[in-house]
């Protein structure tokens, strides 16, 4: 490094310096683009819980953590002081129960996870690094899946524990553990899916709010009004179908049929095995679905 320091008409010290430090080569590691992906999730997945935020960014995610854990917690010490013989609520059926509680979640944190990007175009800077659209979308989606998945597994998780501490059976317990962490790995897939879709085509993160929760309750209002009419008038065969137009109904048909589940629709009714398979493809092909438009989302942004 060199420098100089120019003469002044008065010849009094303090002039402006110039540095030349030259042109240097970046000598470090090159970690590439699995690197750069894993920190986009990891970024992403903590800022879905206010991590590496602004104080006030914690308390939402946080309270409504505390709160999909207090009902399980309750249940969990009813069941060992009355020393019950199985819990209130199944495994599979508990997100179920606590769905008002996932919506707001995903609306709160999808559209910081993606909008603010979109919004600010300060996705070319993630793109200074090596790694391409595939790589952001990917890790941003399962950043946002694995958020949904803490907050419907840790519930279950506190479940289980209190189920082994009443003495209940050990193997009926496993067993309906690994049932309910299927439903909620397809429940926090999907409506990851869903919610990151919203968001991207809603930049301004109100709008992508609203939007999210508009996607999630006017469905299954809907679908719940069209079910409940269904059975009345006695076409208790529609009843399962229906359940195929809104996401949370499409996670209810596919626990009940396969994962030991009861179902919510009228009367308890729960699709048929067959409807139960369509049930399942029509959830991965929205999955996969909500992965392409996503793609294609951010080709349109010239990514």
């Amino acid at each position: 490094m060199t420098s100089a320091h120019p003469a002044s008409p008065s010849g009094a010290p303090g002039g402006a310096y110039i540095h030349n430090i030259g042109y240097r080569h970046y000598d470090g590691p090159r970690l590439g683009r699995a690197y750069a992906r894993r920190s986009l999730f990891a970024q992403s997945l903590r800022g879905a819980y206010g991590l590496g935020r602004s104080p006030k960014s914690k308390v939402l995610p946080l309270l409504l953590l505390v709160a999909m854990c207090l009902p399980a917690t309750i249940m969990v010490a009813v069941a060992v002081y009355t020393k019950a013989h199985a819990l209130p609520v199944g495994y599979s059926r508990y997100a179920i129960y606590l769905q008002v509680v996932i919506g707001l979640y995903l609306a709160a944190q999808a559209p910081q996870s993606v909008s603010r990007d979109l919004r600010f175009k300060s996705i070319p800077l993630y793109f200074s690094r090596p790694i391409e659209r595939v790589d952001y979308v990917a890790s941003k989606f399962a950043a946002m899946a694995a958020a949904l998945f803490i907050l419907t597994g840790a519930p279950l998780l506190i479940l289980y524990v209190g189920a082994l501490l009443a003495k209940l059976d050990f193997l009926d317990q496993t067993k309906g553990l690994a049932q309910g962490l299927v439903a909620v790995v397809l429940l926090s897939l999907l409506f990851a899916g869903i919610g990151l879709v919203v968001s991207a085509v809603t930049p301004r993160r109100g709008f992508g709010v609203a939007a999210v929760i508009a996607v999630l309750t006017i469905p299954y209002g809907a679908v719940r009004a069209v079910q409940g009419i269904a059975f009345v008038q006695g076409n208790e065969s529609a009843v399962g179908w229906l359940g195929l137009f809104s996401p949370i109904t499409l996670i209810d048909g596919v626990q009940s049929t396969f994962l030991g589940g009861s179902s919510s629709f009228p009367n308890g009714l729960a699709p048929t095995t067959g409807a139960g398979v369509v049930y399942l493809l029509v959830t991965l092909a929205v999955i996969v679905g909500c992965y392409a438009l996503l793609m294609r989302r951010y080709r349109k942004a010239g990514l």
